[in-house]
C-alpha cells in the first residue's frame, strides 16, 4: 500500500502534460498580476505617508510649526492615496480583464485533442 507521502512524491516528479485550462490559469494570472502589484504598491505608499504625516503632526519627529503644517499636508496626501487606490485598483483589473477575456474564454472554449 502506498503512503501518502510517495503518492505526493510521485506525482510532483511525473511529467504532466499542459491542458487548456492549465493556460487559461496562466493567462488569469498575468491578467491579474499588474493591477495586485500596484494596488498594493499604492497602499504601502500611500500608508507610509499617513504614517510619516502624523508622526510629524504629533511632533514625534523634530519640532516646529513648519514640521507640523507639513505632516499634516503628508497625512492628507497619505489618505489621498489610500483613498483613490481601490477605485483605481477595479479599473485596472477591468482594463485587464477586458483586454485578456477573449484569449482565456477561447482556451476554455476549445476542446482537448
Amino acid at each position: 500500500m502506498k503512503t501518502f507521502e510517495e503518492e505526493k512524491l510521485r506525482d510532483e516528479y511525473t511529467v504532466k502534460e499542459k491542458t487548456n485550462i492549465d493556460e487559461a490559469l496562466k493567462l488569469d494570472r498575468k491578467c491579474k498580476l499588474p493591477a495586485y502589484v500596484l494596488a498594493y504598491t499604492l497602499g504601502i505608499f500611500g500608508a507610509l505617508l499617513l504614517g510619516i504625516g502624523m508622526c510629524l503632526a504629533m511632533q514625534v519627529i523634530g519640532e516646529g510649526i513648519g514640521l507640523f503644517v507639513g505632516g499634516i499636508i503628508l497625512g492628507i496626501i497619505g489618505i489621498i492615496i489610500i483613498c483613490i487606490n481601490y477605485p483605481l485598483f477595479l479599473k485596472v483589473m477591468k482594463l485587464r480583464k477586458e483586454k485578456y477575456s477573449s484569449a482565456i474564454l477561447v482556451l476554455l472554449n476549445k476542446k482537448e485533442d
